[in-house]
């Protein structure tokens, strides 16, 4: 299932001007690594020239083309025909792009409710995805039904291609470095190792993050380009949380616990839903999809599921779309406190009504216009995912390709050694 085209595939394909290219030194895609660096510029602006991706990426010419033969040599980077600038001006040069004919990622979101499995090509764009209800939320038994999918998704869908990585990501409190779910009270999980387990299970390398990290890491590589030095991704569904980018770097915290957003108050003590954790108008018992699914049901709507929700309310039903737009009020009072917070140059909503329903979008907006301190321009500040429509087909393989793109030059088994 391909994903829609979005703006930021249109960017890519645009061409290149001089004047498009920004100094290096403010380049927010730069990397440690020089090579992370060369192939993020291949990513962005392919087929691109070398000349080119020394100027974006700050490093000498003869560095970057000793970063393009190691790319080269592990297939992830391949050279086009030679070409001239516009109008056959310029001196003819071979242009590189990404190479996605050889290796894909494949990712695995782990939701409440159920588990989707996607598979990624190297750019970003998503190749197959498929969405299975849990036949019971056990960690064994969820990670076993990942390990046996990937190959049959590979094998319907991979055309050929090696999977390079397996990426998972699911919500709460998540430890990549020790590729543990440290604690996720819904689907009753603490300190499960999925990282090992899958990697014995799958024999392939397996990167483990939090949603909102892996979609604030999304944007960075292949969303809109405002997302990418400074941003807040606020992820609302059955979990609520966020992520924080500064600097160009998704913050994680010393415990990797950074995020944690859901007990925001945003209702009131005389109205708001008690919270799990005894206080009422939390943010995730407000917002969250069982209270929404709760909420419809109070107002007489036969809805058990938040889809058949959210599907009543892009068909127009007056009861679904005015749940939806409370919804949207409040998030974007949560909004409102993380762009006074952390004052960043944009807020990412992930959150469903308000990536398809624009009225949604407008009220989030004008409730940020009207609490926030810090943002004069909610149209511009605060914006929808990059994603809708495949948002946690693109977060489980996010972690891997995000993975790759940080050191394309470590220990991925399937690629060829650097000569």
């Amino acid at each position: 299932m391909d994903r829609p085209k979005t703006s930021a595939d249109r960017r890519r394909r645009a061409p290149l001007r001089r004047s498009d290219i920004p100094s290096a030194g403010t380049n927010p895609m730069r990397s440690a690594s020089g090579t992370g660096a060369v192939l993020g510029a291949v990513l962005d602006h392919g087929p691109v020239a070398r000349s080119t991706i020394a100027r974006l990426t700050g490093l000498s010419p003869a560095s970057v083309s000793g970063h393009c033969a190691a790319l080269l040599d592990r297939a992830l980077v391949r050279e086009g025909p030679e070409t001239a600038g516009p109008r056959g001006l310029g001196r003819p040069y071979i242009p590189v792009e990404i190479d996605t004919s050889r290796f894909l990622v494949a990712g695995a979101h782990i939701a409440v409710p159920h588990t989707t499995l996607s598979l990624m090509d190297l750019t970003g764009r998503i190749v197959a995805e498929e969405r299975r209800p849990h036949e019971g939320t056990e960690p064994g038994r969820v990670l076993a039904r990942v390990a046996a999918g990937l190959p049959r998704m590979l094998a319907a869908h991979g055309s050929g291609r090696t999977a390079l990585a397996l990426g998972v990501a699911t919500g709460h409190w998540v430890d990549p470095e020790a590729g543990t779910v440290v604690h996720h009270p819904q689907l009753g999980w603490r300190g499960v190792q999925v990282r090992d387990e899958l990697a014995r299970a799958t024999g392939v390398p397996v990167h483990l993050d939090s949603h909102s990290r892996a979609l604030a890491r999304a944007e960075q590589l292949f969303g809109e380009a405002a997302t990418r030095a400074s941003a807040v991704v606020l992820f609302i569904g059955n979990v609520v949380d966020a992520a924080f980018v500064t600097a160009g770097a998704v913050h994680q915290g010393p415990r990797f616990g950074a995020g944690n957003v859901a007990h925001l108050p945003v209702g009131t003590a005389a109205t708001g839903t008690r919270c799990t954790c005894g206080t009422p108008g939390c943010l995730q018992s407000e917002v969250s999809e069982p209270a929404m699914v709760r909420r419809a049901a109070e107002r007489g709507l036969p809805v058990t599921a938040f889809s058949a929700l959210l599907d009543l309310a892009v068909a127009g039903d007056r009861v679904a779309v005015e749940l939806f737009r409370q919804r949207a009020r409040l998030t974007g009072r949560a909004a409102a406190v993380l762009l006074d917070m952390f004052d960043p140059e944009v807020l990412v909503v992930v959150e469903p009504g308000t990536g398809r329903l624009p009225a949604c979008m407008d009220e989030l907006r004008a409730e940020v216009q009207a609490r926030s301190l810090v943002c004069d321009d909610a149209g511009r500040s605060v914006v929808p995912s990059s994603f809708t429509g495949s948002v946690l087909a693109t977060a489980g393989a996010a972690v891997a390709l995000g993975a790759l793109y940080g050191d394309p030059l470590g220990p991925w088994p399937a690629l060829p050694a650097v000569s």
